[in-house]
């Protein structure tokens, strides 16, 4: 539950913070009546993105089980990927993120109105179609239940709210703390969501040594027991763990969190107290105009 409230949370506030460059833009260059265009562009990629959910939550039901397996993990390996590319492209982009936007709703309202729907739905789609993946791959890999789900849907709840007060100019938040530290957690999660797409792929007979198991603590560690829950929860943690999966987890997550560490940490002076400030981390320049962050400039 932890891990997709941290997804969901991460993920929606980024959609978030989209949705309010784009509509700070339209109020302040007096182009309101777009917004109802805007809004629609955005649902429609909203209801795109619970759409792509409920494929991937539904669509295999009726399979055989190896094929059900094969598509799991095949998901899985590939929102590793995209989560992956998210995390180091934000780290690139996100300061000139509003820039980006602002040029392409400019190119938007001069092609027309319909136009800005387009843009709009491809803006906030991208990022909805990406988080649907990568909680479905999350809630997959920490079992079938609601509580990845709840934990989703409260993270996403809280996102919209601190996105709404960001826009408002209620709250300082320094998303570029915020985006360093749950960018370093999501690598951690992905990690445990790759070895996930490897056991089942294992399970589908697609990959060897299902039955080649480097430990087993399942007597230490129980699945049902509430650490064994907690483990699981987090870190997609498996009692009983193949020599494949575990090598497919140090595979990725060392160098993966070693450049993003040397990056974050190191490519960057630290703020007050130690904490990393990275400089391709969300910056104030990205909030929506009227809010405010913590150590940036007030808009």
């Amino acid at each position: 539950m932890l891990a997709n409230f941290l997804i969901g949370l991460r993920e929606g506030l980024e959609a978030a913070l989209v949705v309010g460059i784009l509509v700070a833009y339209l109020v302040k260059s007096g182009r309101r009546d777009l917004l109802p265009q805007l809004w629609t562009g955005i649902s429609i990629a909203v209801a795109a993105s619970l759409a792509f959910g409920a494929l991937l939550t539904f669509g295999p039901q009726g399979l055989t089980f190896e094929a059900q397996e094969a598509i799991g993990g095949t998901l899985s390996i590939l929102a590793v990927g995209l989560i992956t590319w998210m995390i180091f492209w934000m780290g690139r982009t996100a300061r000139y993120l509003k820039r980006d936007l602002h040029g392409r709703l400019d190119d938007a309202v001069s092609a027309g109105r319909w136009a800005v729907l387009v843009m709009a739905m491809l803006a906030v789609g991208r990022e909805g179609l990406e988080t649907a993946l990568f909680l479905w791959a999350g809630a997959q890999a920490t079992g079938a239940s609601t509580r990845p789900l709840l934990g989703a849907v409260l993270g996403l709840a809280v996102a919209i709210a601190l996105g709404w007060l960001v826009y408002r100019g209620a709250v300082r938040l320094n998303l570029r703390v915020f985006f360093s530290w749950t960018g370093l957690a999501l690598i951690v999660i992905a990690a445990g969501v790759l070895a996930y797409g490897v056991h089942d792929l294992q399970e589908a007979g697609i990959l060897p040594g299902l039955n080649s198991l480097a430990f087993d603590v399942s007597e230490q560690v129980p699945p049902s027991s509430w650490y064994g829950t907690l483990l699981k929860g987090i870190f997609n943690f498996s009692p009983a763990t193949t020599w494949l999966e575990l090598a497919a987890w140090l595979a990725y997550l060392v160098p993966t969190l070693t450049i993003y560490v040397r990056t974050v940490w190191f490519s960057a002076p630290a703020a007050k107290g130690g904490v990393p400030v990275a400089p391709s981390s969300t910056p104030a320049a990205e909030v929506p105009d009227g809010a405010t962050t913590t150590g940036g400039t007030s808009r």
